[in-house]
């Protein structure tokens, strides 16, 4: 790997980072892109190539991710949505339920007891939805 290559995966996860901690905000491909000292498109296609997935569709995992975390806890679908940064319920239960694989309301509904007392950031890992799951791939549940 050159300096160069070393340089670009330094400003892309630099940019991964601030849609880590920054995702209630509406963040811009240009606002991330300049996290990353690139331009809007040449950001856009390298995240692509190192991630696998677009930025916003990276955003969109990691406030899924937190929301899937405030459903197991007694907010409603709509307080959820606003909490992690979606203005429109209909887009996020939408964007949920591509992701999850069921609506907000039919997961928030579930038995979350395998979970209680599981670290958060271990059960955020047992529930995580993927892109490997589109593939086909059987996704982990647990038992």
């Amino acid at each position: 790997m050159t300096p160069q290559d070393r340089a670009e995966l330094a400003s892309l996860r630099r940019a991964r980072d601030l849609m880590d901690r920054e995702y209630v905000r509406v963040l811009s491909v240009a606002e991330v892109a300049r996290a990353a000292l690139m331009s809007p498109a040449h950001f856009s296609r390298r995240f692509r190539a190192v991630y696998g997935e677009t930025p916003y569709a990276y955003l969109m995992s990691r406030r899924i991710e937190r929301a899937k975390a405030l459903l197991r806890g007694d907010l409603t679908v709509t307080a959820v949505c606003l909490a992690v940064g979606c203005t429109s319920l209909g887009s996020f239960s939408a964007r949920f339920a591509q992701v999850v694989g069921e609506t907000p309301s039919s997961y928030r509904s579930r038995d979350h007891g395998a979970l209680a007392g599981v670290p958060g950031c271990i059960a955020r890992e047992l529930t995580r939805s993927s892109r490997i799951e589109e593939a086909g791939m059987a996704p982990l549940r647990l038992a």
